[in-house]
């Protein structure tokens, strides 16, 4: 028998954190040692004297602080990611709105920790920066405080079988700078676009979300990258093409329903300069969602990055904050949790030849493949374990029939063996919350017990 944890439905849109929870970021991005208005002020005047000398030195003091300070509130609310109200271009926060105001709760859930001793700073790597996913939130792995709700189901172990969220595709959009917690409505791309784009993806049963390369992301017009993936019924179907569109609004043209349906070719035809991508991971990095996954989840995508480029990407959303760092494998729509750089390694390894790392099979990291609902991964992860299958395409899962007390599935290996598994959900005498700053809920968990066997 095997535990597993469902939350379809709480880890789609209404799984969210209003968090304002990221708290001491500020000692991450420097801001007590950054701003030094005291030690800026107090420069030698190099031999000036008299009234106005003084005051021309306060002056170039004040104006060097201010620029200081501008600086580190960027990246600050780089880090934080945006709220719906963003500041109009030209305009500068005071460090004091950042630290009491909207951006940040006053009752912190995690501290992000400093890079560690001896790493190199974004100034002195060579190269782009942004593109080596170098930045203060990106060099080494933050601590979390333990009531932080990823800590917590840590600690107790619980399953995470059956929590992907359902969608049988995916569509992906580039968008640099910093999120909202809506993110396809609050960020730099047009609020009114990103709500249709949103719309219609879910509304042809997929999953509409934003992307951005590690590291540091400054909002830029431009060209963007677009990422379009079936993940199928049977993973065997699934596909991923990517393009770089002059217009994210050209996605409109886009032939929904040949993308709900899986037609590569009628897509393609859609979507113009689209071609065939190599397997990607994208990492939620989403503070303003849950800061479980800003402070795990950013460096772990920059390694990512780093490891694989071109391959790896930070997204706006995946559901289950509670099993940060969180991460979906496109084509497949499979979704992981709990990973660490190990972890990424290997699942870019092993997606290259469409496998999954062995070490990742089983209720602790594997939370099901998107195509199929949550009863339906849970039989299907439970299979995969109890045979040892790493192949992505060698199995797939039927919808769930219901039963008295659960449900049943059919999970059928491409070698022609089939498994009749029961799937049931229970409590587990735990609650915790799903996301940081939620009130504790009942913990759930899919559980599966193969019933009968056909070879």
């Amino acid at each position: 028998m095997s535990g597993a944890t469902a939350d379809t439905a709480g880890d789609g849109v209404g799984d969210v954190a209003d968090v304002g929870t990221e708290a001491d970021v500020g000692t991450e991005a420097g801001l007590g040692d950054e701003a030094g208005v005291g030690d800026e002020a107090g420069a030698d005047g190099g031999g000036d004297t008299g009234g106005h000398a003084a005051q021309r030195v306060v002056a170039e003091a004040a104006a060097a602080a201010s620029a200081k300070v501008a600086d580190v509130v960027g990246s600050i609310k780089d880090v934080l990611g945006a709220s719906s109200s963003a500041p109009e271009a030209g305009t500068t926060e005071s460090p004091e709105n950042v630290e009491t105001g909207e951006e940040v709760d006053a009752a912190p859930a995690a501290a992000a920790g400093d890079p560690p001793s001896g790493s190199e700073s974004s100034s002195t790597v060579g190269g782009d920066a942004s593109e080596q996913g170098v930045h203060p939130a990106t060099v080494g792995h933050g601590t979390l405080s333990s009531e932080a709700c990823s800590v917590q189901w840590d600690r107790d172990g619980t399953s995470a079988y059956g929590t992907a969220a359902v969608a049988r595709f995916f569509v992906a959009v580039e968008q640099p700078g910093p999120w909202g917690r809506d993110a396809a409505r609050e960020s730099s791309l047009d609020h009114e676009l990103g709500a249709e784009l949103d719309a219609r993806t879910s509304g042809a049963g997929g999953r509409f979300m934003l992307i951005r390369r590690p590291g540091g992301h400054p909002a830029k017009p431009g060209p963007r990258h677009v990422l379009v993936a079936y993940a199928g019924a049977r993973p065997a179907d699934a596909w991923l093409l990517t393009a770089l569109v002059p217009d994210v609004g050209d996605l409109l043209g886009l032939d929904w329903g040949a993308l709900a349906r899986g037609s590569r070719s009628l897509v393609q035809a859609s979507l113009l300069g689209s071609q065939p991508a190599e397997p990607a991971l994208l990492v939620c990095t989403n503070g303003r969602r849950d800061v479980c996954c800003a402070v795990r989840g950013r460096p772990l995508a920059a390694h990512a990055a780093r490891v694989a480029p071109g391959r790896a990407w930070e997204v706006s959303h995946t559901g289950g904050h509670r099993f940060a760092p969180t991460a979906v494998l496109l084509p497949w729509g499979q979704t992981l949790g709990r990973l660490d750089d190990h972890a990424c390694e290997s699942v870019l390894a092993t997606s290259e030849t469409g496998q999954l790392p062995l070490e990742l099979l089983g209720p602790i990291h594997d939370r099901g493949r998107s195509a199929v609902p949550g009863a339906s991964q849970c039989a299907e992860s439970h299979v995969r374990v109890e045979t040892g299958e790493t192949r992505l395409a060698a199995l797939w899962a039927s919808e769930p029939e219901p039963v008295d007390d659960g449900s049943e599935v059919i999970v059928t290996h491409a070698d022609g063996r089939r498994w009749r598994v029961h799937v049931t959900r229970e409590p587990v005498g735990l609650m915790r919350p799903e996301s940081c700053g939620k009130n504790p809920v009942d913990v759930l968990e899919y559980r599966a017990t193969t019933l009968e066997a056909w070879f």
